[in-house]
């Protein structure tokens, strides 16, 4: 079983001397068989760089976006599995036996790790995000019907004959992994979450940026992807017991403004903030493990905020659909 690990790349030069040793190593050591970057009409020297470091280089006609670079490099490699690995994500060595392990079981198409605890970026927003990320995965259960790319694998022959990223739709970074696990599910492919493989994530993000993609490349396509295709599914960030800490965190901020005008409602705002310090227990005590009670307290803060306009997202969508009509509309601007 051979493993060509994919890195779509761009302006990647400044990442390629953290990411590309580790699995470099891993071809050294003939645990994968190719590493092929991809580089998506980089304007600095990602490709050169790449290739002189001991990587198989392939450049997009046009920039493309990640989705793209990956179809390009499925259609340029013989490899049996397709590891794809972010270029701003350190693969964490031992993967490709877990990837050989999972993939044994001729029912697995398709499985997908998580970000370490330790990711870069140091501002508490940067950590919270990536540590958010990792929390949901980690306690997502074994199978999904979703998959994502930052650290994932697919069996090469199933990706092409589901035809790969859908770059006509999501023509920019967004849920393209995750339509992509939808269509391998509805396929009847299994897809499996990996505890163990993991990988350390460089990006270092702005609250300014985080609440950008939460809303307009993460929260509104999904939205609608879901909704178009038979409405919310019970796993990871949209599980239904994540539906009632989002219903349970709107009604607490809502309560928290009702208490500027009506000092009463106060007893409300403490009930609900009771409500969801339970309800987020076990986040909670994750953040509290990895940061520390003042990281724990500014993530449980900030994630009821997240829920809202998450949640707001999902209810725009459900209007969109059923009031404005808006069928069919997955394209993101």
């Amino acid at each position: 079983m051979s493993i060509c690990v994919v890195m779509p790349a761009y302006r990647a030069e400044h990442l390629l001397s953290k990411v590309l040793p580790p699995v470099l190593e891993m071809l050294e050591l003939g645990e994968v068989e190719e590493v092929l970057v991809v580089d998506d009409q980089s304007p600095d020297g990602t490709g050169a760089l790449a290739q002189a470091m001991g990587a198989r280089v392939l450049v997009t006609p046009v920039n493309g976006g990640p989705g793209a670079a990956r179809n390009l490099a499925a259609e340029n490699t013989d490899a049996d599995i397709l590891w794809f690995v972010d270029s701003d994500v350190i693969a964490w060595p031992g993967g490709a036996p877990l990837l050989r392990g999972a993939f044994a079981d001729p029912s697995v198409h398709a499985v997908f790790g998580s970000y370490d605890t330790t990711p870069e970026g140091k501002p508490w927003y940067s950590r919270y995000k990536n540590l958010m990320h990792r929390f949901y995965h980690q306690k997502s259960g074994e199978e999904v019907t979703t998959w994502w790319a930052g650290c994932g694998a697919i069996r090469a022959d199933v990706f092409r004959a589901v035809g790969g990223f859908d770059v006509d739709t999501y023509k920019v970074p967004s849920i393209e992994d995750i339509e992509l696990g939808d269509r391998i599910a509805r396929a009847g492919g299994r897809i499996l979450v990996l505890p163990e493989l993991q990988g350390k994530h460089l990006k270092v993000w702005t609250i300014s940026n985080g609440i950008f993609t939460d809303i307009f490349r993460r929260a509104l396509p999904w939205s609608r992807l879901m909704i178009n295709r038979g409405g919310l599914v019970n796993q990871l960030n949209v599980g239904r017991m994540e539906r009632v800490k989002a219903v349970v965190a709107g009604l607490l901020i809502l309560s928290l403004l009702a208490s500027v005008f009506n000092l009463a409602l106060l007893w409300a705002v403490l009930a609900l903030l009771a409500a969801a310090i339970w309800l987020n227990r076990s986040l909670i005590a994750f953040m509290n493990a990895n940061g520390g009670p003042l990281f724990a307290l500014k993530a449980f803060l900030y994630h009821q905020i997240y829920y809202v306009y998450s949640s707001s997202a999902y209810a725009w969508c459900l209007f969109e659909y059923h009031v404005l009509g808006r069928k069919g509309r997955l394209h993101v601007p």
